[in-house]
């Protein structure tokens, strides 16, 4: 069998493995409703199918460095999309709501694997000058993903049934195992650490009760009992973490990463952007059906803009960005995202749909300017052996973000709201999210065009003024 070329085969298994870890976790939120309904169960008890599932991601995704380092990139990636794929076929045929709640905690471990193994073998096969092009890929499913999901949620929920919001990862998963077990090139391991129990256990266990309060505390209150006692938990067990790896030889997270300058600044842009966008993305669908009475298709169908602004921005972006360095494209970026969010805080119960539509195609067109040169200029100076672990501290800090930006904006809703007039509190919520996006611009400002040298051009190196 001829071998193809792993620039091609890397990213074709990368953007089919990982859209679908991604879209899960928002195509589930539409058929909520429709799975309470069918179990008989209130609608928050439905909820537990999403908690599962965030909660396994939390456990899980620290480990992926070791574990790509320990049993192979390859061999852990096609284990953990067999592992997810499996897990969607038994979430598609429960008979209950604790079976569909712990095959989703199966699917989380699968998916919390997917994402950091598979940019770790994205960035080993593409060397720092060709990784703008290579990022390029890895953005457009990152941000495309959950921007499909409340469309192919409410398409497949309404048309079909609930179930299919999970079966439909099965034709795709399996072609893409398939691909995957043929094409695939083993690369060389490195050198395995003794397993991090201690770092394992507290990042786990921290993680997942961080998650759990981030979750739970917007819709059900910060003041319930479960949830402070999981946030004062999970603080205290991330802050005992940090301690503890700090001091170990062979860290699970090697948090000494964030020493190197371009890696620690623009993880910071990343989790402040992904807190302002991805809240954003949670926002509007939300306001869009409790204050304009929009269904759940048609709602989906007015932020999906959002994509499409990304994917036409990004071929620009990848094209430029080896000549002018990330800063001057993340600073217009975040500040157009920051006034786009804050158009959208002026948005009344009148306001035309196509200006949100344009709107929401331009907060994506502002996007595409701040992800690909932020986490192509993060590793830009991460040696290779490193880059299982730097993958897995920075995928754990945007899923974090992500959840602080959804809770975040989900507690102003509710304590602006608390009044009865929905329309303030999502107009103070928007205004929250873009002062989110101002942050990260104030954190990108920091960032040096010299750090990120090796992902240029070298005739065309900008030199760094600041």
């Amino acid at each position: 069998m001829p071998q193809l070329s792993q620039k091609i085969v890397v990213p074709v298994v990368y953007i089919a493995a990982v859209f679908m870890s991604i879209l899960d976790g928002t195509v589930v939120n539409v058929a909520l409703p429709a799975i309470a309904r069918r179990f008989d169960v209130q609608p928050e008890q439905g909820h537990a199918v999403v908690i599962g599932y965030l909660l396994s991601l939390a456990v899980f995704m620290p480990a992926s460095g070791w574990l790509a380092e320990r049993y192979g990139v390859k061999r852990v990636f096609l284990t953990a999309l067999a592992l997810f794929v499996a897990a969607s076929g038994l979430c598609g045929l429960a008979q209950s709501l604790p079976e569909l709640v712990l095959f989703r905690v199966v699917q989380g471990a699968g998916g919390g694997l997917l994402v950091p193994v598979g940019m770790t073998m994205v960035l080993r096969t593409f060397p720092p000058i060709e990784r703008p092009r290579a990022t390029r890929l890895m953005n457009l499913v990152t941000i495309i993903a959950p921007a499909s999901g409340p469309v192919l949620g409410g398409l497949l929920t309404v048309r079909l049934s609930w179930r299919y919001v999970f079966l439909v990862n099965i034709p795709i998963g399996v072609l893409a195992f398939l691909f995957g077990v043929l094409f695939l090139v083993r690369t060389a391991d490195t050198a395995p650490r003794r397993f991090d129990v201690r770092g394992f256990l507290l990042s786990g266990f921290g993680f997942a009760a961080a998650m759990y309060a981030l979750s739970e505390g917007p819709d059900r209150g910060w003041t319930e009992p479960d949830v402070i006692v999981s946030g004062l938990l999970g603080v205290a067990l991330l802050v005992t973490m940090v301690r503890v790896e700090l001091r170990a030889e062979g860290p699970l997270l090697n948090l000494r990463l964030l020493h190197n300058r371009p890696f620690r600044t623009h993880g910071g842009v990343t989790v402040l952007n992904s807190a302002a966008f991805l809240g954003l993305l949670y926002l509007m669908p939300l306001f869009l059906q409790t204050v304009r009475g929009f269904d759940p298709l048609e709602s989906g169908l007015t932020t999906f803009p959002e994509a499409l602004g990304v994917v036409l921005c990004m071929q620009l972006v990848a094209r430029i960005y080896p000549r002018v360095g990330p800063r001057r494209l993340q600073l217009p970026g975040l500040l157009g995202l920051a006034v786009v969010v804050g158009c959208m805080g002026l948005i009344g119960v009148d306001t035309p749909r196509w200006q949100i539509i344009v709107l929401m195609f331009l907060a994506g067109v502002s996007v595409g300017f701040v992800f690909l040169p932020t986490q192509t200029a993060a590793f830009a100076t991460i040696r290779g052996e490193e880059l299982g672990q730097a993958s897995a501290l920075y995928n754990v800090g945007r899923q974090l973000g992500a959840a602080g930006g959804v809770a975040g904006l989900s507690t102003v809703v509710a304590a602006f709201g608390s009044g009865g007039d929905g329309l303030i509190a999502y107009r103070a919520a928007f205004f929250t999210a873009a002062a989110l996006a101002l942050l990260a611009a104030a954190v990108a400002i920091t960032t040096r065009d010299a750090d990120a040298a090796p992902t240029m051009k070298p005739r065309e190196r900008v030199a760094d003024r600041g």
